[in-house]
């Protein structure tokens, strides 16, 4: 059967339990964050974008203003101490607490062959990947435990779930994104604070069009169960539920957004 192309979903899901409250997206400005800081200002969340890239920032900053929300834009490199020290400042300043934290910043699982792997490349992953989750966590951790409440979901990949064509640098840090999100449900749980991981598949974004053509996506679309490549909008879906009171029963959980592709 010769695959077709799906429409990207367009509802967003409703949560009256998110209005009012404040969320911080790191990697906010592009691909999946940027439609997660959507899908949250469309929820009355208020939001804090953060990124690396200014002008992407301001994009994303803008849509969600479009929706209603306050938001507030923030350049930080999520693997370096002090600006996400600076970010914290900067949150509680303008805000003064943090609700929901979608640590997905990241992001950098090209092919590499791990006979060509060279140190550099693998400390650079890591840190991208998996060190940077745990200096956002770190930043916002303690307030969270203060009022003991928040929600924090942690971005991996189907690269930690599979064997994938991805780097084995890309798949070791992000299996410890989901080992990490697990151990800081089970430490924090009785303090208040859930903490989930979403792990998508292919999902398209501008580099994977800048990559692949229409009809090569829609050929990799068509080796997934339900007959199409992600959007960012069924990551952001996922989001909406782990940040609501709808999971307010789950943590340390790991939820496939794979088009089937992963089953375990």
């Amino acid at each position: 059967m010769t695959p077709v192309a799906t429409p990207r979903p367009t509802a967003t899901a409703t949560y009256p339990d998110l209005a009012g409250k404040v969320a911080v997206v790191t990697g906010g400005s592009r691909g999946i964050g940027a439609a997660a800081a959507l899908a949250l200002a469309a929820n009355g969340v208020s939001v804090v974008v953060v990124g690396r890239d200014q002008a992407a920032i301001d994009n994303s900053v803008g849509a969600v203003r479009g929706m209603g929300a306050q938001a507030l834009g923030v350049i930080a490199d999520c693997t370096v101490d002090a600006e996400l020290d600076a970010l914290q400042q900067a949150v509680s300043a303008a805000f003064g607490r943090v609700d929901i934290l979608a640590a997905f910043a990241g992001g950098n699982g090209m092919p590499v062959a791990t006979y060509k792997e060279h140190g550099a490349h693998w400390r650079e992953v890591v840190e991208t990947d998996l060190t940077s989750t745990f200096l956002t966590v770190s930043a916002f951790l303690p307030g969270m435990l203060e009022r003991t409440s928040g929600v924090i979901i942690t971005m991996a990949s189907s690269a930690a779930r599979q064997a994938a064509k991805s780097s084995a640098a890309y798949a070791a840090a992000k299996a410890g994104v989901i080992a990490l999100t697990r151990h800081l449900a089970g430490e924090f749980g009785n303090a208040g604070i859930r903490v989930n991981c979403i792990a998508p598949s292919a999902v398209e974004n501008d580099r994977m069009r800048s990559w692949m053509t229409g009809e090569q996506r829609i050929a990799l679309g068509g080796s997934f169960p339900l007959g199409r490549i992600g959007q960012p909008e069924d990551v952001a879906a996922a989001t909406l539920f782990l940040a609501s009171d709808a999971s307010s029963w789950i943590t340390g959980v790991t939820l496939d957004v794979a088009g089937g592709k992963v089953m375990l």
